[in-house]
């Protein structure tokens, strides 16, 4: 054996580690729930990926995927409506799927009129000319929608034209939610990755996120600018008249960065990284005491407990953040995609998806019901 190579190695191995450490953030460990705590199994058999929205009559109405896989069969978007996010009940089809495809993804949000909007998207199942057979439901990306009801969600009407990409990148996959901003204007935000690139574990794809942006309540869409060249689902968030801020998934070590915008989106500043390795995906809310809400899943063992969805708090409008808050449990990775909304009452009603928690093996929108803790002096 070469005593001075297996030092040499061992050596930069070393390094190499302690380098990687230094420069991953490393955030305080979990704490504990306080206060009382509801949790419901509130929809059964699907994989939901909740996107939560507040009707001004104060009624919280759900979008989510109808069906209990990651879009691997034909699936619709549809809206389910709770007066207080304990018990729910379905009222329509956001976005109905054509046959042998799906529509999985969705943002949403209310219009300046009121109208309840969303975007969705979606894949197909036939093989594409030139194309190998891809896995189920992955063959063709499907054009955006943008859906609209002025009933509160049980009748939608589908605008099927959206801004479409020509430049090499897949049609604008929509996430998070879909904002009314201090000039009228509303703002989302979409991913999309590079045509025909091929996916799977441990295959680097490249994404981009963008800011789109609407001046007529809606109706038509335009895409504003790029948030980031290197992340993919984000959630956007209205910080007050032209400041923005966004929640963007990192895709190499599956973390959420936190971007700004202090020009309405024209323009974006960052990353902050904000959660730890394999905490994702985020959601952005405002408390009434004025303090910032991130809510996120867990999906390592690693740092953070098990698996299942967390909550940061910030009162300095998302500089530093507090400990991670456990909200729930989840028994595997396959959880997260929280949506949070605050009551009248003060109760934050979080939903959440998992494919099985503790006594209940399917997948299902898991809501938990809590209040966050005092804010400190």
């Amino acid at each position: 054996m070469n005593t001075p190579k297996l030092f040499a190695c061992l050596l930069t191995l070393f390094s190499f580690t302690a380098a990687v450490q230094a420069a991953t953030p490393h955030f305080p460990k979990e704490v504990a729930l306080t206060g009382a705590v509801e949790r419901y199994i509130s929809i059964d058999n699907v994989c939901a990926w909740p996107n939560l929205t507040v009707l001004k009559d104060g009624t919280i109405v759900a979008a989510i995927f109808n069906r209990p896989s990651h879009g691997l069969q034909e699936g619709s978007i549809e809206a389910w409506a709770s007066p207080d996010g304990r018990f729910w009940t379905k009222r329509g089809v956001v976005a109905p799927n054509d046959p042998n495809t799906n529509r999985m993804h969705v943002a949403a949000g209310l219009a300046k009129n009121g109208d309840l909007i969303a975007f969705s998207t979606g894949f197909s199942n036939e093989q594409q000319p030139g194309r190998p057979k891809q896995a189920p439901f992955r063959d063709l990306k499907m054009s955006a929608w943008v859906c609209r009801s002025n009933d509160g969600g049980y009748t939608w009407v589908q605008n099927k034209e959206f801004p479409a990409s020509n430049d090499g990148w897949t049609t604008p996959t929509p996430f998070g939610d879909i904002i009314v901003g201090a000039d009228g204007a509303l703002h989302a935000s979409c991913y999309q990755g590079k045509d025909n690139q091929p996916s799977g574990p441990g295959v680097h794809r490249d994404f981009r996120v963008a800011h789109f942006r609407s001046d007529d309540d809606g109706r038509t869409w335009r895409m504003n600018s790029v948030i980031s060249a290197q992340h993919n689902e984000t959630s956007i968030f209205h910080l007050g008249g032209k400041k923005w801020m966004a929640a963007a998934r990192q895709e190499d070590d599956r973390a959420m960065d936190l971007f700004r915008s202090n020009d309405d989106g024209e323009t974006w500043e960052g990353p902050q990284r904000v959660t730890g390795y394999h905490e994702l995906n985020a959601d952005l809310a405002r408390l009434k005491d004025g303090r910032l809400l991130l809510t996120y899943g867990n999906r390592s063992e690693r740092d953070n407990g098990p698996f299942g969805v967390l909550a940061k708090l910030s009162s300095d409008e998302g500089k530093t953040w507090s400990a991670p808050i456990r909200l729930a449990h989840s028994l595997g990775r396959d959880c997260g995609y929280p949506s949070s909304v605050q009551r009248p009452d003060g109760a934050i009603v979080t939903a959440y998806y998992s494919a099985g928690v503790q006594d209940h093996s399917r997948y299902h929108m898991g809501v938990v019901i809590w209040t966050a803790p005092a804010a400190n002096p």
